[in-house]
């Protein structure tokens, strides 16, 4: 009875449809099927759940930290420009950097028509090519959602994307992959490992420093060879 509820607008940003280019990203799984590592429903499996417990695990917690920051004192350290660094330093593929940038620029971009807000404002006037997550957190707090519902929001972006290329590129069955991801929901995130809310401004910058950093070296090589190929249907 007293269970949160999740804000519908969570639906908007997660859905594949909404125009802010998550469509033409695989997450890796283009480099992956090339390389022979993904190439069935099977295969898939464990390579959604190292992505899911890696960079979705990451990306999840940097986006409720974007989202609690966004509801912060203006002004209070850090900044938003000091919030991109720190997501820099947690990607360490240069590949799968400029793709965040490129992905976070256009959702601000969606964000800001759709929920129009001083806080996408300051951001965009910020950092115009904001990181993925931080755009994301910062987009889940202008459409009155919460940080639980924006590490949510980041943890399913990381999966779903890839599953959806895995059945355009592999022609696999859209319903066996659906399974997949819906056994893989039972992982997502519910309470995002971020305490800012309260936090004196003079200890946030440490709360945002301590948050995870999980590496994925695998993601990261195919990130660099995907970024090389001469031929290749997803921009990363």
């Amino acid at each position: 009875m007293n269970a949160p509820v999740m804000n519908a607008a969570i639906l908007l940003l997660t859905d594949s449809r909404l125009p802010a280019g998550g469509h033409a990203h695989s997450g890796g799984v283009e480099q992956a099927v090339t390389s022979g590592a993904v190439h069935d429903v099977p295969s898939l499996e464990p390579f959604l759940r190292g992505r899911l417990h890696t960079a979705g695990a990451v990306a999840a917690a940097l986006a409720a930290a974007s989202c609690a920051f966004a509801s912060c004192t203006a002004g209070a350290p850090p900044t938003w420009g000091d919030l991109d660094a720190e997501v820099d330093a947690r990607t360490a593929s240069p590949a799968q950097r400029a793709a965040s940038r490129v992905q976070g620029r256009l959702l601000l971009r969606v964000a800001r028509r759709l929920w129009p807000s001083p806080v996408l404002e300051e951001l965009a006037e910020a950092v115009p090519s904001p990181h993925h997550p931080l755009a994301l957190g910062a987009a889940a707090h202008a459409a009155g959602a919460s940080s639980e519902d924006a590490a949510l929001a980041a943890a399913y972006h990381a999966i779903s994307g890839p599953a959806t290329a895995a059945v355009r590129l592999l022609g696999l069955d859209p319903v066996a992959v659906h399974r997949l991801l819906a056994d893989l929901s039972r992982e997502l995130p519910t309470h995002p490992p971020v305490a800012w809310t309260g936090a004196r401004p003079d200890a946030r910058q440490s709360v945002w420093a301590d948050l995870p950093a999980h590496s994925a070296p695998a993601l990261d090589l195919l990130a660099e060879r995907h970024a090389r190929a001469q031929v290749r249907l997803f921009v990363s």
